[in-house]
């Protein structure tokens, strides 16, 4: 019995061994995450504005775990909690490229706790349910000698058996307990505040920078407000304003048309559907020039789309027409346009029987991405460009009342999330208290009523983001998911 036990150990060493010995370079790792980033690319979720900022965020915190592994003489690690919305594939379609539907997605959370890429590859794949047989295919070598060495001086794992028989504890057992136990609010702050009040403190020079280009352009082009569709860092968007700066030196001339306007630091350049200017952090100031020199047509095709908004709504009994950016995808205003004047000649031509102004009071907007009308907890309705008009008239009418109670709730809840954030930042001295787009009210107001049962001595002078994660900022903002334990 001795000797098939001690011969039991030693093949398991020995499994051990063969199955340490095999790595992925990280261009292999890449390749084999390819159908994983397929399915949770930001830039297949336009539509989805909430779940692309969530996949952004999961993605960057995902690619500083995997430059982690690759690190010479990485050893210590944190779990890592990620959340990503995948998009649903077709069960029956055998190419991976077409395996996507276009109509949903689902949220899947997993904890990261693996050491090397090959394991973090089939983790992310498991937990999301997919495929792991191409990596078998990978080139999957062994390491160099002098890694190999140290990987057999590694302690032995003994089986089970072992510690049961000689009472000692099992390693592997409490990590896997210690990881099992859930990352509290308290236990994240005291492991992060040291690094967030050191970044914090460094990036106060630029943040006064950032400030002060702020105030000086908006004065000087008489803006309205300068906003960034992205959280990026601070020095980002200094080097953002200096590049405007700079064109208002040399073009003067061409800024002239944006009084009263809202300056927006996008991907792409042009005007959004809420009528801001968008400038493309990308774009060169040859291509800003361009967008200032089309204002004036821009200002006109504006005044178009909101006579086509107003005939919408006379057409619906008095229902206004909006277009709410935080829920909605960045669209130019030539794009909001077509999907307005094509819904308009639809529903011009089915002739629905609305009483002039039964519906006043009441909001709607409108979306590319849906075939089913729908009542936002918000109080707006949600309706399908492509909507049947019957089937709309229907939903409209029977959900009206509910729609209004909503639209009630929604502003009481607003004035509410105003004072919690307002007594949070005041309770805990908080420098800024501020959360994600894709965080509601309700669950805002939610995470603000526990805070303020909590002493959390930690966020003197700290800016706090509720977000759905947990994470700290390059510039030292401590992010802290809404419904934290």
């Amino acid at each position: 019995t001795f000797y098939y036990f001690v011969r039991l150990c030693l093949d398991k060493v020995l499994l051990q061994c063969i199955l340490q010995s095999r790595t992925l370079s990280g261009a292999d790792a890449i390749n084999a995450l390819r159908p994983f980033y397929f399915a949770v690319h930001p830039d297949f979720f336009g539509q989805h504005p909430k779940e692309r900022e969530v996949n952004e965020n999961s993605l960057k915190r995902l690619n500083g775990y995997l430059e982690n592994l690759q690190k010479p003489g990485f050893r210590s690690f944190k779990p890592t909690q990620l959340t990503f919305y995948v998009r649903e594939r077709e069960p029956n379609s055998s190419n991976v490229q077409e395996s996507f539907s276009a109509s949903g997605f689902r949220a899947v959370s997993f904890t990261l706790h693996t050491r090397d890429l090959l394991s973090t590859v089939l983790d992310i794949l498991n937990s999301c349910s997919l495929s792991t047989e191409h990596v078998q295919s990978l080139n999957v070598s062994s390491q160099p000698h002098k890694e190999t060495k140290s990987t057999v001086n590694r302690p032995i794992k003994w089986d089970k058996t072992y510690y049961s028989f000689t009472g000692f504890k099992d390693p592997e057992e409490e990590l896997e307990q210690a990881q099992r136990v859930e990352t509290t609010l308290l236990s994240w702050l005291d492991d992060n505040e040291a690094s967030a009040v050191k970044k914090l403190k460094k990036s106060l020079p630029l943040r006064k920078e950032l400030e002060r280009l702020k105030i000086e352009l908006s004065h000087e082009l008489q803006l309205s407000d300068i906003r960034w569709q992205r959280s990026w860092g601070i020095a980002h968007r200094c080097s953002q304003l200096h590049s405007l700066g700079r064109l208002v030196q040399q073009r003067p001339e061409i800024l002239e048309n944006v009084k009263g306007r809202t300056v927006v630091f996008t991907d792409r350049s042009g005007m959004s559907a809420a009528g801001h200017i968008m400038l493309g952090t990308m774009d060169v100031h040859h291509h800003w020039t361009k967008i200032f020199e089309r204002l004036p047509n821009y200002y006109k095709l504006q005044k178009r789309l909101l006579l086509l908004e107003d005939r919408i709504s006379q057409l619906l009994g008095g229902i206004q027409v909006i277009y709410i950016e935080e829920l909605q995808p960045l669209l130019t205003l030539e794009e909001y346009f077509e999907t307005l004047n094509s819904f308009y000649n639809k529903l011009r031509d089915s002739r629905l029987p609305f009483h002039p102004r039964s519906l006043r009071g009441l909001q709607m907007i409108l979306e590319s991405d849906r075939y089913a009308p729908s009542l936002h907890e918000l109080g707006h309705f949600m309706i399908p460009t492509v909507c049947d008009p019957a089937a709309l008239q229907w939903f409209i009418f029977a959900k009206a009342q509910e729609a209004r109670e909503n639209l009630k709730r929604k502003e009481e809840m607003m004035i509410t999330e105003k004072e919690l954030i307002n007594t949070s930042t005041e309770r805990f001295s908080l420098d800024r208290l501020y959360k994600e787009p894709s965080v509601s009210s309700a669950q805002m107001i939610d995470c603000c009523k526990r805070l303020l049962e909590e002493s959390l001595p930690y966020l003197q002078g700290m800016h706090l983001c509720v977000s759905h994660f947990y994470s700290v900022l390059q510039d030292g903002d401590l992010c802290i998911p809404w419904n934290w334990k």
